[in-house]
């Protein structure tokens, strides 16, 4: 039971670190460290809502 709830949790981690890695790429070298924290900060609740974001997706198809 350990490592089925670890796979699931390394799994949603992959997923936030995807959903974030076009906001992190374009917002490394774009400024200061206070508004790229900023940035990732506003797009964190909506990385952290993946799943909800691809159950609703498939089951609209």
């Amino acid at each position: 039971m350990r490592l089925v709830l670890a796979i699931v949790v390394i799994v949603y981690l992959v997923g936030v670190g995807v959903a974030l890695a076009p906001i992190v790429e374009g917002a490394w070298n774009s400024g200061t460290a206070a508004a790229f924290a900023e940035t990732v900060g506003r797009a964190l609740p909506e990385a952290l809502a993946w799943p909800v974001r691809l159950a609703r997706a498939n089951a609209g198809a």
